[in-house]
């Protein structure tokens, strides 16, 4: 073979593997938005056993993302953190639930626009669940992540919240929306991301909640874990979601 055979063969490998490359991640996205499904959180305040003394009861604030927004389900009764506040309100206390999400926040969206109004609140149990918009960002690097949720977690010990549990990145996605190599790219970020949480959590001694191994199984056992999207959770998902959190609101 010659030397000019084996450099058009060589151009050709890498341009195909640029191609799939850039159609696999393209195919994500697509995937995604093509459905465009959309929050069902509209309200932001629900209260469970209004009638129910003493008044104010507990409050349970949930920070996050579109996952915390309850993307995926149709009513936001099915979202994990309503059913969470359920779950809270089943021992006949009064239970105000905040929500604090948008689809696409990021942690530095987080930081900056959820807290802030967070903090004028005041809640006995505190959810933070971000950074799978981080992953996918693809843009924000472990010190940058790590400085942005280390923000969050001192910002809301300012104000002196009963409990604070901050959550682990679950792995989101189904195996045909994420193709080789993005799943393992993903699945590894998320990892390197996840020990950042525990160990800020560790160090600053609030909860730690590992939603990640727990769901990895599940999902691949229950068919209809995700949504329409194949990111997103239905409401089998984000009910198994709840029952967890739960479970470790009562360690």
């Amino acid at each position: 073979m010659t030397m000019r055979k084996k450099i058009i063969i060589a151009v050709g490998i890498v341009f195909l593997a640029t191609l799939y490359l850039f159609g696999a991640k393209w195919l994500i996205y697509y995937r995604i938005g093509i459905v465009s499904l959309p929050a069902s959180d509209n309200r932001h305040e629900y209260i469970f056993n209004d009638t129910i003394l003493p008044q104010r009861g507990v409050v349970y604030m949930a920070l996050g993302d579109s996952l915390t927004s309850g993307v995926g389900v149709e009513k936001y009764e099915e979202s994990y953190p309503f059913l969470l506040a359920q779950k809270i309100a089943a021992t006949t206390t009064k239970v105000t639930h905040l929500n604090f999400s948008y689809p696409g926040a990021k942690s530095e969206d987080v930081l900056r626009d959820l807290v802030p109004r967070a903090a004028q609140k005041k809640a006995d149990i505190v959810t933070v669940l971000v950074g799978t918009n981080d992953v996918m960002n693809g843009k924000v690097t472990d010190a940058q992540f790590r400085k942005n949720y280390e923000m969050i977690i001192t910002t809301l010990l300012e104000q002196k919240y009963a409990k604070t549990y901050v959550i682990s990145i679950p792995f989101v996605g189904t195996n045909s929306l994420f193709l080789p190599p993005f799943n393992y790219y993903y699945r590894e970020k998320v990892v390197r991301f996840n020990t950042i949480i525990k160990t800020l959590a560790a160090e600053y001694d609030v909860h730690y909640i590992d939603l990640t191994t727990p769901t990895e199984k599940f999902a691949s056992k229950v068919s209809n874990y995700y949504a329409k999207d194949n990111f997103h959770l239905s409401q089998i998902g984000y009910l198994y979601w709840s029952t967890i959190l739960y479970d470790n609101l009562n360690k």
